[in-house]
């Protein structure tokens, strides 16, 4: 079974790599210059390293405590970095930073000062993005635009949490124009604030994300296929 789970998963990359290239050149840009994280949410530690021997080292998992499960068994995948892309719970926060070098949800300044309070005892600098709700769906997490300031305040006296960009969800559509606004908006948030990532696009509309300026596309189903149904944690 595991030879066809790598032969399976090496032609989906081709595809979404060759998706990436194209979209890349689009907007005049190096393929280098947009990455690629891996969205592994569900997906037990076995396709991880699957992804991980196919050259992949950014994974994005959406909960603290499913992680925390897998974590052990992915001691070999050195290098590998792991960015947490769901909710998180102050209260998560130091569990959070064991866990992650990257947190991409960040939507109050109290999330930031755990962060920064946990990071410092372990001795690290975590990397953050700003979460921000561009979209008016109540189930939809992050800061409103307008706190943006107050977080860049917030985040300017905690040293142990390294700010660098911006994370947008739009609402889901099968039609990825009608993400395209809302990749734009957080694009020119991005300029005006001068943070130099952009989390944005996922498997069904990169290409629009990276048209209009993202550095990172979550990339989980062109990937891995269709995820396992079970709890979430």
């Amino acid at each position: 079974m595991l030879p066809s789970l790598e032969s399976d998963f090496a032609q989906n990359l081709a595809l979404v790599e060759e998706r990436i290239q194209r979209a890349a050149e689009r907007r005049g840009l190096p393929r280098a210059g947009i990455t690629l994280l891996a969205v592994s949410k569900k997906f037990p530690a076995e396709r991880l390293a699957i992804a991980y021997q196919a050259g992949l080292r950014e994974f994005g998992e959406n909960y603290v405590q499913e992680f925390a499960g897998k974590r052990p068994a992915l001691a070999e995948l050195t290098d590998a970095r792991y960015h947490l892309i769901g909710h998180l719970q102050s209260n998560k926060s130091r569990l959070a930073c064991e866990l992650f070098q990257v947190i991409q949800t960040i939507d109050s300044p109290k999330l930031l000062q755990r962060l920064d309070s946990s990071a410092a005892e372990r001795g690290q600098t975590i990397e953050a993005m700003i979460e921000v709700k561009l979209s008016a769906e109540e189930n939809k997490s992050g800061a409103d635009r307008t706190q943006i300031p107050s977080l860049l305040e917030a985040a300017a006296v905690c040293p142990h949490v390294k700010l660098t960009g911006l994370m947008t969800m739009p609402p889901w559509s099968d039609d990825p124009e009608q993400a395209r606004p809302y990749f734009r908006q957080l694009a020119s948030l991005a300029r005006q604030y001068q943070l130099p990532k952009l989390s944005m696009g996922m498997s069904g509309d990169l290409e629009t994300a990276i048209e209009e300026g993202s550095t990172m596309v979550r990339v989980g189903t062109a990937l891995f296929g269709k995820r396992p149904k079970s709890p979430s944690a």
